[in-house]
């Protein structure tokens, strides 16, 4: 590894900490979307009976109970079930736009790494072919075909350092706009059924059941 490191020259210390960089961010982005992960649903289910009863306090503290995106955007409109349908439309549409930032957060610095990484190392080469022609045109006598091929394959090494980094942050960028997408989808069908299931809670009568024998004792 070290001489690799020597040989591609001072751009291989780049491209080491582009990866180094681009390998930090995919671990805290997977840590972050492991982490407010959630079966959307279930924790719906869960806050229905909740709301079929009205029990809107507990509703709350049940959103707020863990910290996520699609709590987060359900939490909001329990706190305003009193306003309209449109109004809790818009109040879950703006705060899911909130929690887009947050998924998308340090994704366009990985982008920028696999775009960066292996422009450096075409620059490493281009810079190691025009040392080694250089100090082949200044060199007196002639210069074995050897000497030349080690020259070429010195100044190549830093491409497929390039090529070797920017790969895997290609992929690694796609799977996470993936999970971003799927957060997204999980926070706007969060967002719609907390809406209905609000609006049924209000339509829903006080209905109080009765033991039938109790019904036939009264009308005696």
């Amino acid at each position: 590894m070290l001489d690799f490191m020597q040989k591609g020259g001072p751009l291989m210390w780049a491209i080491l900490f582009c990866s180094v960089l681009a390998s930090a961010v995919f671990l805290e982005r997977l840590v972050y979307f492991h982490r407010i992960s959630v079966r959307v649903g279930e924790f719906i289910r869960g806050l229905a009976n909740l709301l079929r009863g009205r029990r809107y306090a507990e509703a709350q503290m049940e959103a707020a109970a863990t910290n996520g995106p699609v709590q987060r955007v359900v939490h909001s409109a329990i706190i305003r079930h009193n306003a309209s349908r449109e109004e809790l439309k818009e109040i879950v549409k703006e705060a899911g736009q909130l929690e887009v930032p947050k998924l998308e957060r340090r994704l366009g610095m990985l982008a920028t790494l696999a775009f960066l990484a292996p422009m450096l190392g075409l620059l490493g080469t281009v810079a190691g072919l025009i040392q080694a022609f250089g100090s082949m045109s200044a060199a007196s006598g002639l210069t074995s075909s050897m000497e030349i091929a080690n020259g070429i394959y010195q100044a190549l090494i830093t491409t497929a350092a390039g090529l070797a980094v920017a790969i895997p942050c290609v992929m690694a960028y796609a799977y996470l706009n993936s999970r971003v997408n799927a957060a997204l989808h999980d926070i706007e069908r969060a967002g719609i059924e907390i809406v209905n299931l609000i609006m049924e809670s209000r339509t829903t009568p006080d209905i109080i059941e009765f033991d039938p024998a109790t019904k036939r004792s009264e009308s005696r």
